[in-house]
Order: structure tokens, then sequence, then C-alpha cells
């Protein structure tokens, strides 16, 4: 086969185009550090770096609903510890007024403490997290006890659960009826009557603490039910942590470039594209106009 002098040229010009091709996909490779930048580069990587950002997606989705999940967790938390607090000092303060020691004045002013206590825990049932009331079920844009102790129409225990993995929904909230019940409020309420009231005996206030005590331990066994989720959540959320990370590495792995390598590539095609241009300098003929220079 004759081989003309365009058919040099057009090889060389083919060839080198081939190598700026090559040397412009190994300077994106270091600019951006992946190995492909376009699913044109490599079909088959492109379509798993899709699935495994998914998952990346999806696990980091997962952490931030475990925050929130940690931050009702937490509050209501310290509003059943403060609640518990409330609740002990009004037993003592029932046991001192129910021993026959105290005279009309102080048991009065035993009263105005425990209508203080309850007032309190008025507050701790309508406590408010991020703009949301944690202890009226589902509904927390309104309060669910009334200020005179009274609860809401709107008041209930319905669960807020929020999906902590794949599949898995968590409770977040505890059943408020369990810990703040019209029972509790009305309760305080008669005893601080009571206490303002000399005709009351000291048995008769007494009778009380059966009654503190059973709202004691509902309470302890509400706190002890969250611990216990929280404690699940935990796991949980250790196990989201390293998912995380696999699926960091898988993805790295996947789309990540060697920049070693690119590097050496780099240089080896940057010693191949001098060596064709030097060859193409000496294969392409002189032209007429050399020859009259």
């Amino acid at each position: 086969m004759r081989v003309t002098q365009s058919m040099l040229t057009g090889n060389m010009l083919r060839n080198l185009s081939q190598s700026y091709e090559r040397m412009g996909k190994y300077q994106d490779q270091l600019a951006t550090g992946k190995r492909i930048n376009r699913p044109s580069d490599d079909p088959v990587v492109a379509m798993k770096g899709m699935e495994y950002r998914t998952n990346l997606t999806e696990v980091e989705q997962f952490k931030r609903n475990l925050s929130e999940v940690y931050n009702w967790m937490d509050n209501s938390d310290a509003a059943l510890d403060e609640a518990g607090q409330a609740l002990h000092r009004i037993r003592e303060l029932t046991v001192q007024a129910s021993n026959g020691t105290y005279e009309d004045g102080q048991r009065s002013a035993i009263a105005k403490e425990i209508s203080q206590i309850r007032d309190h825990l008025i507050d701790i049932a309508n406590t408010r997290v991020a703009g949301k009331y944690i202890f009226n079920g589902n509904n927390t844009t309104e309060a669910p006890v009334m200020a005179d102790g009274t609860l809401a129409a709107t008041a209930n225990d319905n669960s807020v659960e929020i999906e902590v993995s794949k599949g898995i929904k968590v409770r977040t909230n505890i059943t408020p009826s369990n810990v703040f019940s019209q029972d509790l409020f009305d309760d305080l309420k008669k005893l601080v009557g009571e206490l303002e009231n000399p005709s009351y005996t000291d048995e008769e206030i007494g009778d009380f603490l059966s009654n503190l005590d059973t709202h004691m331990d509902n309470t302890t066994a509400e706190r002890a039910e969250l611990g216990a989720r929280y404690n699940r959540v935990e796991m949980i959320s250790d196990r989201v942590a390293e998912q995380e990370v696999i699926a960091s590495r898988i993805l790295s792995d996947n789309e990540d470039a060697d920049m070693e390598r690119v590097i050496i590539d780099l240089k080896t095609q940057e010693s191949i594209h001098r060596a064709a241009l030097a060859a193409g300098a000496r294969i392409i003929q002189p032209t007429l106009m050399d020859f009259l220079r």
C-alpha cells in the first residue's frame, strides 16, 4: 500500500489528539481525586457509585434522626428526674404535716409550698423542646395541661416514632398519662386544700402518702422504660456509625483515584507525547518553502 504524505500527517494528528485526550483524563483525575468524572468514563463504576452514594445519604439521614431522638429522650429524662424530685419534696412535706407537731400556720406554709410545686409540675408537663410539647403525644403544638392543672382536651398518649435505621422506628416520647395524669394534679390540689383547712386531721393528711407513692412509682417506672429504650438507641447509633464508615470506604474504593498511579500514568503519557511530537517532526517532509529559504 502506498503511504502518502497526507496519510502520515493525518495519522500523526490523530495520535497526538488521542495523546492529549489521555493526558486530559489524567489531569482531571488529579484535579478531582476521582477515578471517573463522567458516567462515560466507566458506566459500571458510575452505576455502583450512585447506589453507594444513596446508601451513604440514607445513613447520614439516620444519624440526623438519631440526634432528634436523643434530643427528645434527654429532655424527657431530665423532666422526669425533675418531676421525681418534686414529688419527693411533696412527700417529705406531707410526712411533716401529718406527724401531729405542726401548728395550723405551719401547715398553711406547707400548703403554699406544695401549691408552688404543683405549678412547677404543670410547667414540667408542658415542657417544650425546639418549640414542640414533648409530653402531649403526637400533638406537639398544643400544651397538654392547662394553667389550673386540668388536662387539655387535645392531650393524648399517641407515640412519636422516628426511623433510626432501615425499617426500624423508635418511639421517642413517653406515655404522658402515666406521669402527668389528672389524678396527680387533683390529688395535689386536694392535699393543698386539706392542709389549709384546720378541720382535717393528721391521719387524713397522712392518707395522701399512699397516693403520692403511687404517683412516684409511676414516674419511676416510666423513666425506667425510657432508659431501656435509650440503651437500645445507643446500640443502634453505634451500628449506624459503623455503617457510615463502611459506606464511605466502599464509595471511596469505587470512585477515588489512586493518586500515585495516576501521576505515574501522566508522566508516562507525557513521555509518549513528546516522543510522538519528535517522531512527527521527522516524518513530515520539508515543504517547498523550506527549499526556497
